[in-house]
């Protein structure tokens, strides 16, 4: 899993509220386990009409969505089925981050679980990143996972909540096996010092 520490990007705005996994990635792509490749299906029947050709309406397909890796994403995003692909297509696809006012709460895990960032923010500050990204699609900001801020171009800076196992994780790049694995030196130094107890369950 790749290290988050800061992110500066452009946004990419998909505002619809209740965006359901389904509408992420459709179930017809969930035949892979594999992670790469799901990128270019993400948002299917909303990214392409039905004889398979770009809608050119689709944020996704204009301009302006390219190098942007900040999703800027309605209420209760993620919602629907637990599809562990849902977060994995957006990260082929390239986004990082996402932005919402909420998650649903097992696409909450399952993106942190990944290293895609959900961040939750205010419906105030929300709106302004929408008014901005709609002026000038250019506008970027500034992620600091470690500060748990988001920077918007007037300097202002507002927090946003993580719990610290999974901030952990992310900044030091780690999967939840990962983690365990680093504490290697810890359990045997914890075994070795209490071999009787150990030894007792063996």
């Amino acid at each position: 899993m790749k290290a988050f520490t800061t992110l500066t990007s452009k946004m990419v705005a998909i505002p619809t509220e209740n965006i359901d996994t389904d509408q992420i990635i459709p179930a017809q792509f969930l035949k892979t386990i594999s992670k790469t490749g799901l990128g270019k299906n993400l948002f299917y029947h909303w990214r392409y009409r039905e004889d398979g050709s770009p809608n050119p309406d689709f944020p996704l397909n204009q301009p302006e969505a390219k190098d942007a890796y900040i999703l800027l994403a309605g209420d209760n995003f993620g919602c629907g089925s637990s599809r562990e692909h849902a977060p994995w297509s957006l990260m082929d696809y390239g986004f990082q981050a996402i932005i919402s006012t909420s998650f649903a709460d097992i696409f909450r895990n399952n993106s942190l679980k990944n290293g895609l960032l959900p961040v939750i923010v205010d419906e105030a500050t929300y709106q302004q990143l929408l008014s901005l990204v709609e002026e000038d699609p250019e506008t970027s900001v500034t992620i600091d996972l470690a500060a748990q801020t988001v920077t918007l171009p007037d300097g202002r800076s507002v927090t946003f909540p993580i719990d610290n196992f999974s901030k952990t994780c992310m900044l030091d790049g780690l999967d939840q096996l990962g983690y365990l694995l680093k504490q290697e030196p810890r359990i045997a130094e914890y075994e070795a010092a209490h071999s009787a107890r150990v030894n007792t369950f063996q």
